[in-house]
């Protein structure tokens, strides 16, 4: 048994998908989540600078927190760090992409899958990987939608006139006749209503959040890291960005009142 807590990463708020089935599933386990919103995009970012972030980050929740495990709630991050941190940490880690794989191929009964993303997912191949691993008939459809992260991060995926752009990145997507369809970013599925809108409900939505608390536990149960006493759970959250913005989503998504602390980027850079 151990009480320390479960650390969870990501570059912003769409973590928060993965941490909120975490909280659901694993009611007695404590949780540490940061967002490091203020060098968001990491879609955008070299395969280099993603990893120096996310050690920064790893190094960050094991020295205030004592985490007990990594979970990168993150598709960019997994698809250039996971097996870096591996490297570099005495814990476990987890990443996000091998877990949706999982559920997408089980999914589909036509072995056409499609995959959004953003662009450094999509750029680094890492779910046509791990899908061909599985079963190499299945064809896979990428494609960037750097648009859909600023609007979770700006609070838009509410607002139902923000459809066309929805529409309008997915053209290509739709065109080919895939009947599943991954969140390869975990910012994607808080926009979920708008995305299945667009493809159609014949399209199976995989958000490979469902899958990575799955492996979740069986790791803490492999591993005898369970805590199984209930009582004072504790939830800790921090962004290097702007802690209000960030308690806004986080309070709304995940029905919990979240006290987020700002971390500056200069304390992560010392570590």
């Amino acid at each position: 048994m151990s009480k320390k807590a479960i650390g969870f990463m990501d570059s912003g708020v769409g973590g928060l998908t993965v941490a909120k089935l975490a909280m659901k599933e694993l009611q007695s386990e404590n949780i540490a989540y940061l967002g490091d919103e203020a060098r968001l995009p990491y879609g955008e970012k070299t395969k280099e600078e993603i990893q120096q972030y996310s050690l920064q980050i790893a190094n960050f929740l094991i020295k205030k927190e004592d985490i007990k495990m990594l979970v990168i709630a993150c598709n960019t991050a997994t698809s250039y760090a996971l097996d870096y941190l591996k490297k570099h940490l005495l814990i476990p880690v987890i990443g996000v992409v091998k877990p949706g794989s999982i559920a997408a191929v089980n999914s589909t009964k036509i072995n056409r899958i499609g995959l959004i993303a953003t662009n450094g997912t999509v750029k680094s191949g890492a779910y046509e990987k791990e899908i061909n691993k599985i079963n190499n008939n299945v064809k896979v459809f990428s494609q960037g939608c750097p648009r859909f992260v600023p609007m979770v991060e700006n609070q838009e995926y509410k607002d139902m006139g923000k459809q066309e752009i929805v529409n309008d990145d997915l053209l290509t997507i739709n065109s080919r006749n895939i009947d599943t369809l991954i969140l390869g970013c975990t910012h994607f599925p808080i926009m979920r209503e708008m995305i299945q809108k667009s493809v159609g409900d014949s399209v199976q939505l995989i958000d490979p959040g469902y899958e990575t608390v799955k492996q979740i536990k069986t790791v803490l149960q492999q591993q005898h890291l369970e805590n199984n006493e209930k009582r004072d759970t504790t939830y800790s959250f921090y962004t290097t960005g702007d802690a209000d913005k960030f308690n806004q989503v986080a309070n709304e998504w995940l029905n919990y009142e979240a006290h987020a602390k700002h971390i500056p980027i200069k304390e992560l850079e010392e570590l």
